[in-house]
């Protein structure tokens, strides 16, 4: 019986250390080592035998049980410390780490990848923001709130628009307790209106139930719950919320393997789990459903493209020649194939206010281009937005890139201490000393135009956009002060469009009439209101 209660014992850990760690069993993970510990010391000290020495304040042993225990001991050594250090070091497999990107194109220019954009489609709510405004649509429904809190937010296109989506999670274990069947549905937030905040809590007429979840227990924790479906021998990471077109929620979980030896994380695929009824499927990643938006996580792009650029001239590179990385944290953004991209800027080791190019990664198939392009890093851009306005004391959000008239463009948010959007910023990504803010998207184009216009020969010609000349005549004007600045919008015969310069551009402005006859040029755009770049008033020189 003394024998029996051990085993018992052994039995009933592993069980539970399965159950609640849920470790990969597979070669290069080494969760389950921790487990052999665990074993080793309960098997030794239930079937070893000590008795208290004549002084009384030490043990003796009598019989000692150390084999098994030293065998778990040493596997789990070996597995876990040895033979990483032989397999996984950087020092042995130094190209096996820099080639794990993939191959790495070298871009021609960074507008021909990011996508030319209109007004209303700029994103002007970043995650912070978006969980404020879910969290107001969800405290105007009290019963709600009490039973549930908002999940993280991810984002993501849903036919066509940009969304930042959150589940409803459970808020405590007694809270999942009395709602076993799942939280009642999803905020969704528009990542370009802030106006645009909708609590979804049914599809198709039927209500939603999310009854796998992070925050739900035992079976209905959605790891757990793909652990114990086929799973626990296949390495899950990056968990997302997403939905389909018509709505429908899952979570996607990305599938990856370890490419060398117990590192180098690389995805394979996802698995997808109806987050209500509980249905799995897996793809590879050629075929994974147009809807899902990232495959491969972003810790995994961001350690791939670090050593990428740590490993330029090999492992023993101490004095950091040629060496490059990430300049901040990576970016969601969607090129002109209407794809999602990793975006984030490369500098040199030791270099922080410029970077040496930029880099967009597929966040499908991994996919990376490499454009070498001097430039601003995000944090360089961020400094600068905020320098513009310093005395109003505002932070500004992580910088989005744009392609403003084939104008590789950093745009965001200046928010006060409360979160809440106040201003809005453009910054050149080739020069972060031309700057655009206003109060509105458009006074903040029409800024930064002005400001690009009177930068003289600093930028590459080649990255200003091709113009379109028009002569014509003024058929109406009018004065606007923005910011100190004067601003003239005219429109011209035979023309839908409002034109928009200010006295920067040229000083005929202040003193062209209607019915003059006026020479523009301007980038070709589909906005209401365009910005020219030169203003010529051709009856002035009659």
């Amino acid at each position: 019986m003394k024998k029996l209660l051990p085993i018992l014992l052994v039995i009933i850990i592993t069980v539970a250390y399965f159950y609640l760690s849920l470790p990969v069993i597979s070669y290069g993970f080494t969760g389950i080592t921790f487990l052999f510990i665990i074993l080793a010391a309960i098997l030794f000290f239930s079937f070893s035998k000590f008795t208290i020495s004549s002084d009384g304040k030490s043990y003796k042993p009598l019989k000692v049980f150390w084999k098994i225990p030293a065998l778990l001991i040493g596997i789990a050594i070996f597995y876990a410390l040895v033979l990483p250090f032989f397999t996984s070091s950087p020092m042995f497999r130094t190209q096996d780490y820099r080639n794990l990107i993939g191959k790495v194109a070298d871009g021609d220019k960074l507008t021909n990848h990011i996508a030319p954009i209109s007004m209303h489609e700029i994103r002007v709510v970043d995650e912070n923001l978006a969980y404020l405004l879910g969290e107001k649509i969800l405290g105007s429904q009290p019963a709600l709130g009490s039973q549930a809190h908002l999940g993280e937010f991810f984002i993501q296109k849903v036919n066509g628009k940009l969304y930042w989506i959150a589940p409803l999670v459970h808020s405590g274990f007694f809270k999942w307790l009395n709602n076993t069947e799942g939280t009642t549905g999803y905020v969704m937030v528009s990542a370009t209106n802030e106006r645009d905040v909708k609590l979804v809590q049914e599809v198709n007429g039927k209500p939603i139930r999310l009854k796998y979840q992070h925050e739900a227990y035992f079976n209905s924790d959605m790891r757990r719950y793909l652990y114990f479906n086929g799973y626990s021998t296949t390495g899950l990471a990056d968990f997302t919320f997403e939905i389909d077109e018509k709505g429908t929620p899952f979570w996607v979980a990305t599938k990856y393997k370890k490419k060398i030896g117990f590192s180098g994380n690389d995805a394979t695929g996802v698995v997808v789990l109806n987050a209500q009824t509980g249905d799995i499927k897996e793809y590879e990643i050629k075929n994974t459903p147009a809807w899902v938006d990232r495959i491969q996580p972003i810790s995994f792009i961001k350690d791939q493209l670090n050593d990428w650029g740590e490993y330029v001239n090999g492992y023993w590179n101490f004095s950091n020649e040629n060496k490059l990385q990430i300049t901040e944290d990576l970016t969601l953004v969607y090129g002109k194939d209407n794809k999602s991209y990793w975006y984030t800027g490369i500098t040199s080791v030791g270099k922080d206010e410029s970077a040496v190019g930029f880099v967009l990664v597929d966040t499908r198939t991994k996919e990376t281009t490499f454009y070498k392009q001097s430039g601003a890093t995000e944090f360089a851009a961020q400094s600068s937005a905020q320098g513009k306005v310093q005395e109003k004391g505002f932070v500004a959000s992580l910088p989005i890139p744009y392609n403003i008239n084939n104008i590789p463009t950093y745009v965001m948010t200046l928010k006060d201490n409360g979160g809440l959007v106040k201003m809005y910023a453009m910054v050149s990504i080739a020069d972060y000393t031309i700057v655009g803010t206003g109060n509105t998207m458009r006074e903040a184009l029409t800024a930064y135009k002005t400001a690009f216009n009177s930068s003289g020969n600093k930028i590459n010609v080649d990255s200003k956009s091709a113009k379109k000349v028009l002569e014509s005549v003024v058929e109406r004007i009018q004065t606007d002060v923005k910011n100190g600045n004067s601003f003239y919008y005219f429109t011209v015969k035979n023309s839908p469009n409002i034109f928009v310069g200010s006295s920067q551009i040229s000083n005929q402005l202040p003193i062209t009439n209607v019915g003059d006859m006026i020479k523009i040029s301007f980038d070709e755009e589909n906005e209401e209101i365009i910005d020219v770049s030169t203003f010529e008033n051709l009856s002035l020189k009659k």
